[in-house]
């Protein structure tokens, strides 16, 4: 049997690797000033702190996902620092805290009990998706994932969205970071074409360039769980 409550320390430990990202200084131990060098348990039951929560997320973001140097990002925008969100998407440690953040800003919105499902284009928003779905479950508030291909497959059953069938479902469209909106966007047109309603469009951070005004032109509401302004990066 599995103790749902079970405390789990969570370290501060830099990232394993280095990745030369050419004049990039890579993410760095002991950069972390959010909450003071943190490291203590966080629990992976049914029960959340939100404000905890989203302060330990934040820290592993500044730990492990932000690059420092000058980057053209996928808009063609260039940048003085590059926030690599896979490094902590995918970390045993920081998924379940956005799952969690992710659910704790559906929920203050109103949309957690109306949701079916959430996902995104393939592959940023994968991870987010399949973290909000894994903690929905734990939270009693079980909710599908889905992914959006980029072009729908030419063989098989020749689907653009992938899992359940997200016809006639409410659903959110999530992405990891968003600078133009342009990748939402492209999930939500292919969400509409697949017979879903998309009720909200949430992304775990936000780099405050564009991509709220360009999401909510189209009359879907943005959320956002952070901005680079509460990394200072702003």
């Amino acid at each position: 049997m599995c103790d749902s409550s079970a405390v789990i320390p969570v370290t501060a430990t830099s990232a394993r690797e280095r990745v030369v990202l050419g004049d990039f200084d890579p993410p760095r131990a002991g950069r972390r000033p959010w909450s003071a060098q943190r490291s203590g348990p966080f629990r992976l039951g049914g029960m959340t702190d939100s404000a905890d929560t989203r302060r330990q997320l934040l820290d592993l973001i500044d730990e492990l996902a932000v690059v420092r140097g000058k980057v053209t990002l996928s808009s063609g925008r260039e940048a003085d620092y590059y926030l690599d969100l896979r490094r902590v998407t995918l970390d045993h440690r920081s998924a379940p805290l956005i799952g969690d953040v992710v659910l704790d800003l559906l929920a203050a919105e109103g949309l957690l009990e109306k949701v079916d499902a959430v996902g995104g284009l393939t592959m940023g928003a994968d991870p987010v998706g399949t973290a909000v779905m894994h903690r929905s479950v734990v939270r009693g508030t079980p909710v599908d994932s889905f992914v959006v291909r980029k072009e729908a497959k030419k063989h098989g059953m020749s689907r653009r969205v992938e899992g359940p069938d997200v016809k006639g479902k409410r659903v959110v469209a999530v992405e990891d970071t968003s600078t133009t909106g342009g990748s939402v966007l492209t999930a939500v047109e292919a969400l509409k074409e697949a017979g879903a309603e998309v009720v909200a469009v949430a992304v775990v951070m936000d780099r405050d360039t564009g991509a709220k005004e360009r999401v909510e032109a189209t009359g879907i509401p943005y959320l956002t769980a952070m901005t680079t302004s509460d990394l200072g990066l702003d």
